[in-house]
């Protein structure tokens, strides 16, 4: 189809005529700038980026989980002056004021075992306790210790979250890129609002214009008596028409203006005008080629694995909480008290200890079992959930890649037809003039010229959108023949 320029097309949609004032003020734009600066300076563009660095740290976070953990606590200064109860020697018992202070600090470093769940551990510790009553002071260390923690037949989160997060890491930088190219059809359609709306005003101007010299013609034939009263009335009436037409369309362009302005987050005050975007799209696109890129690329194609793999880790975890729940713990180190600080570390003495701690559910009334029961459930459920939404994912991209494909079709058709209905027009408007067709004749010619005309940008609205939606679906560029990427 022959491409036709903005500027030519526009003398010949309205007759419209730019003064070298009215391109100074004004700000043209065309569609890729449109989407460009919305994906630059707008509000959802901003709240996408911030999106996007949360969930980063929060990827971080996760991270953090699998490397070592080094933790100083303590109690520092553990000041206490109260009465407590003392038994004395013949069984009864005193209260008696007690003042001391117990502080302690221990240091330690922490490993946790992804594969088995577990823990390594290494410590440090320190106690002083201050008697004030009898002016004792008593010190207690562990110049040193390492142990291993093991869970027993429990659930292991460290081994599940390892295979899940990473999905989720990598569903939120793909969600990312599609904030991007949702922004891009939101930022066509806000285009194509303010376009139409120019549109519609320049056809109002034009029709009044065209109305008023008309009506001027017929002035001049009523008074030679050629045309009747009731043809003037219909005139005027048109006239008053066309002229609320023109104040309704002023006010729907500054609607659409201001809508524009808003979602591209564009200041100042110059003036919008917009260029037509190009009324073809050439690039190749079929089915299996947005289908496998939908399933390398989007986040919906990420969720699916995700939410299986979380239908399987409930299960897991139901399993685990239902049976023997036991953890060993191991630890060996030195230890030593004395009267001062140097005879803490001073020929400490071995320190050992083996711990097996165990839960054993012996009745619970069927609780244990109606988990499980319901983690079981509703990994069948999210299973036949998932199979209905990848019939839905594919069933939209076959429909999006038909639907661009007839947009492409009825482009060329609306323009062929708003070629005709411009050229009946003129006809019938000359023909009017000279008296040989009806004022009804005319104004259907009107009617017919004007709709044709707003199909035209109807049909091109619904083509770069059916595109964008297209790189929505895919997160493929099609014109560059790359996956989409955003920094």
């Amino acid at each position: 189809m022959k491409r036709i320029s903005y500027t030519s097309l526009l003398l010949i949609l309205t007759g419209y005529r730019l003064t070298a004032q009215t391109v100074k003020d004004t700000l043209w734009l065309q569609l890729p700038q449109v989407v460009e600066m919305a994906r630059n300076q707008s509000i959802a563009a901003k709240q996408a980026v911030t999106l996007k660095e949360n969930r980063y740290w929060q990827w971080r976070t996760y991270q953090s989980n699998y490397k070592p953990q080094l933790v100083l606590d303590g109690r520092l200064p553990g000041y206490s002056k109260t009465y407590q109860e003392i038994l004395q020697p013949n069984g009864t018992i005193d209260f008696q004021p007690v003042k001391n202070n117990n502080s302690s600090l221990n240091l330690s470093l922490e490993q946790s075992i992804a594969q088995t769940g577990g823990t390594i551990f290494g410590t440090t510790q320190l106690q002083r306790f201050d008697d004030f009553d009898r002016k004792n002071t008593l010190y207690n260390g562990v110049p040193y210790a390492l142990g291993y923690s093991q869970p027993l037949f429990m659930f292991n989160s460290l081994k599940w979250d390892k295979r899940i997060e990473p999905l989720k890491y990598q569903e939120s930088r793909q969600e990312y890129i599609e904030s991007m190219e949702q922004i891009a059809i939101n930022a066509s359609g806000y285009f194509f609002d303010l376009l139409l709306a120019q549109v519609n005003l320049q056809i109002a101007e034009t029709n009044f214009n065209n109305t008023t010299n008309i009506l001027r013609i017929a002035n001049e034939k009523f008074e030679l008596g050629k045309i009747s009263r009731n043809e003037i009335l219909q005139l005027q009436l048109e006239l008053l028409k066309s002229q609320k037409s023109v104040a309704s369309a002023r006010r729907d362009m500054e609607i659409a203006v201001l809508n524009l302005r808003a979602y591209m987050g564009l200041s100042g005050d110059d003036k919008i005008a917009l260029k037509l975007p190009e009324n073809a799209i050439n690039v190749a696109v079929s089915a299996d080629k947005v289908l496998t890129e939908a399933f390398a690329n989007r986040s919906d194609a990420i969720a699916f694995q995700r939410k299986i793999i979380e239908a399987k880790r409930d299960v897991a975890k139901a399993k685990g909480d239902n049976s023997l729940n036991a953890t060993l713990t191991a630890r060996l180190g030195f230890s030593k008290s004395a009267l001062n600080l140097p005879g803490v570390y001073k020929s400490p003495k071995d320190q050992q200890q083996l711990q097996l701690a165990f839960d054993i559910p012996i009745l619970d009334w069927g609780r244990s079992r109606s988990r499980l029961k319901t983690a079981q459930a509703n990994q069948k459920f999210i299973a036949y959930e998932v199979e209905q939404e990848q019939q839905v994912f594919r069933q939209e991209i076959f429909t999006q890649v038909t639907l661009f494909s007839m947009m492409q079709d009825q482009l060329s058709l609306t323009a062929q037809a708003d070629s005709i209905a411009s050229e009946k027009y003129q006809i019938a408007r000359e023909r009017y003039v000279l008296g040989h067709l009806s004022i009804t004749d005319l104004s259907i010619a009107f009617q017919e010229k004007d709709q044709a005309k707003r199909d035209y940008i109807y049909a091109l609205r619904d083509l770069w959108g059916a595109y964008y939606q297209l790189r929505y679906l895919s997160l493929y560029d099609f014109e560059k023949n790359e996956k989409i990427s955003y920094k």
